[in-house]
């Protein structure tokens, strides 16, 4: 039992001194403001009663102007993920620290595990307060507050969204061999999961005969929420679409079950494998 205790207590202890050096940066300087803007702007303007929205646009529950606020945070925080750790292993290895990481006593499994909770934390730490910020603000506007499990939803699946970006971006550092390979390598599987996946949805539904000229309609939407659970953006707005009323992208809990299981523990546990065999 001492022995859990202790290497939890330097688990903690490790990944707070991988926070504390990505988070006091000239890239969290410039993150944050974008994430104040995004995230708390967003929420401020969708639960304005006077805002001119989209007819296709639902914000009239205090749920609703934050589902439609996590848009925003798929552009923002996921973005702040890349930016702070993409280079996260590559930038190591090239400078010597690896080298020196991997001298101590301590084991690769947990460098590697504080690495990823440093990375993770550095951008989810921020973006929780900022929600927090923008439930509060969604209350003024609105006079009337999500309820409890709507806003334990909304943080759990922010949370893990981000913890999933984290594992792949240091993941795929940990393939980089210099900076050049570290920014193509992060910046291109964000915007493959960003901007591309709807592309993709679309090509694959015309090959298996799914008709993709009308996105509203039933079967389509029903194959596109299938394709989005191999999405980690797909999967978080699925997570959070199962609270509104009258979505037909609802999938069976089972299914959003395992999906969340799997982008929870495969590919951390993958960047671990990676990691131990990294050579420095």
């Amino acid at each position: 039992m001492n022995a859990y205790f202790d290497s939890a207590r330097l688990l903690y202890n490790l990944s707070k001194m991988e926070f504390k050096k990505n988070f006091f940066t000239m890239r969290m300087a410039v993150l944050l403001p974008i994430l104040s803007l995004f995230i708390v702007g967003s929420s401020w303007g969708f639960s304005d009663k006077d805002a001119n929205l989209p007819a296709d646009v639902s914000a009239n529950t205090p749920f609703e102007v934050l589902f439609l606020s996590s848009l925003f945070i798929l552009f923002s925080a996921t973005l702040g993920i890349v930016l702070v750790g993409f280079d996260g292993i590559s930038r190591k290895r090239n400078s010597g620290l690896l080298a020196i990481e991997f001298c101590q006593p301590t084991s690769r499994t947990m460098l590697g595990a504080s690495q990823l909770l440093g990375v993770w934390l550095t951008v989810a730490i921020p973006t929780i307060i900022l929600s927090f910020i923008s439930i509060i603000l969604v209350y003024k506007q609105m006079d009337s507050w999500p309820s409890v499990s709507e806003i334990l939803l909304y943080f759990l699946a922010t949370s893990l969204v981000l913890f999933w970006y984290a594992s792949i971006q240091l993941l795929v550092s940990s393939f980089a061999k210099d900076m050049g390979s570290a920014v193509t390598l992060g910046v291109g599987t964000w915007l493959l999961f960003t901007m591309i996946w709807l592309l993709i949805t679309v090509v694959l539904a015309t090959i298996l005969g799914v008709d993709a000229t009308n996105t509203t309609d039933v079967t389509f939407a029903s194959f596109s929420s299938k394709m989005d659970l191999f999405s980690p953006n797909g999967l978080y707005q699925l997570l959070l679409e199962a609270k509104l009323e009258n979505n037909s992208r609802i999938l069976p809990a089972w299914q959003l079950s395992i999906a969340t299981i799997c982008w929870t523990f495969l590919p951390s546990s993958f960047f671990i494998w990676k990691f131990n065999k990294l050579d420095a």
